[in-house]
């Protein structure tokens, strides 16, 4: 049997074209001619009022503290069941995660648990979406608007997902995505800076250049460009942003064929759920999902003998994250504000099975096969 892996990052693309280009404009660096269309494709797209490509969505993420003027103990409240960036660049700038529990049906944060979680020490939240699936928006919008709360979307998995028709990454005043060779669409490593609120737009461009204004001296609006800001050197590299660029053209494809890779898994899994053996990913009415990630959760504590048996069988499946409240560092910077249950849960049942544009219907009914078998012995 040949080994199916868990990932294999698309690299479909005829990236030839754009490297020709590269090198006849002889620009390598970040803030190319490929970065300006990425940029303007992500703005297209997305539907917000800039789009700045830097390295990683760390990168973005630790931007977006910078823009919020994070100092010590400010509060930004998020679920714990995340990637340690979207924690990590709010503890670096001395500002405290406030974690909530999260939706079980979506494994995003519960809308329900926010309010209870602010303090006067509060600045900001953040909604990740999980698996592509968006969050519950309404209500976190409802609450920011009466706390005077900024929003920030960490849509890392979630390019070309939508909640009640408007693509994520618009909603909050900030938001972040990930161009990771793990993510639909990707680049190696790279990130996008998301802004829909106007006011960050000079100062996102000064903090992404190491803290100077050499923007406007590239719109000759200065003579000379200096030190201004706080910053660091985020920009994404020419040669990166090529890569991207090729993908993106194609990104509306890729993302049909991740939906269909999913709808199948949902079709061959149903008589699992139905025997309560598993659950299913589940998406809401309102969200429109881009075919991320395809997960299920273990019931029984069966998770781990179910991970070593389809590894004899070559394929490779994994868990995904540990909870961020339940870390090392979680617990010294951080503060968990209701019970956590549900995140508990999620992290020691889901399952993540493999989901690459490699996969073809055999691989896939390959894998649920293997599924059906382990249950049924």
């Amino acid at each position: 049997m040949k080994n199916i892996p868990f990932n294999s990052p698309a690299n479909n693309i005829s990236l030839s074209y754009n490297l020709l280009k590269l090198k006849k404009y002889n620009h390598f660096s970040s803030n190319g001619i490929f970065t300006k269309q990425c940029e303007q494709w992500l703005r297209d797209n997305i539907k917000c009022k800039e789009a700045l490509l830097v390295h990683s969505c760390t990168a973005a993420l630790e931007m977006c503290a910078i823009l919020l003027n994070i100092k010590k103990e400010d509060e930004v409240i998020m679920p714990s069941y995340t990637f340690v960036s979207t924690a990590n660049a709010f503890v670096m700038r001395g500002g405290r995660p406030v974690f909530v529990d999260i939706d079980p049906t979506t494994c995003n944060i519960d809308s329900s648990k926010i309010e209870q979680a602010i303090t006067k020490k509060t600045k900001a939240i953040v909604a990740v979406h999980y698996a592509g699936v968006s969050c519950d928006m309404d209500p976190i919008v409802a609450i920011a608007r009466k706390y005077k709360l900024y929003i920030i979307e960490d849509a890392a998995q979630a390019i070309l997902s939508s909640y009640k028709g408007k693509p994520l990454g618009s909603i909050g005043d900030l938001a972040t995505i990930s161009f990771h060779e793990t993510k639909n669409i990707h680049c190696g490593e790279g990130g996008a800076l998301i802004i829909n609120n106007s006011k960050f737009i000079k100062r996102a461009k000064i903090i992404r250049d190491k803290g100077t204004n050499r923007d406007l001296f590239n719109q000759n609006m200065v003579k000379k460009y200096t030190w201004v800001d706080y910053g660091s050197s985020y920009g994404l590299s020419e040669i990166n942003a090529a890569f991207l660029y090729s993908q993106l053209k194609q990104a509306k494809k890729i993302t049909g064929k991740r939906l269909a890779i999913f709808k199948l898994y949902h079709k061959l899994l149903e008589n699992l759920e139905i025997k309560k053996l598993i659950t299913r990913p589940t998406i809401p009415t309102y969200a429109k999902a881009n075919g991320h990630m395809y997960y299920i959760l273990i019931k029984n504590n069966k998770r781990d003998k179910l991970i070593k048996h389809l590894q004899q069988k070559k394929i490779n499946t994994v868990f995904h994250y540990i909870p961020l409240h339940s870390s090392p560092f979680g617990k010294l910077k951080a503060t968990t504000k209701s019970t956590m249950h549900n995140t508990n849960r999620i992290s020691n049942t889901l399952l993540r099975l493999p989901m690459h544009l490699r996969l073809n219907k055999k691989n896939i009914i390959r894998c649920t096969n293997e599924l059906l078998n382990f249950f049924k012995n």
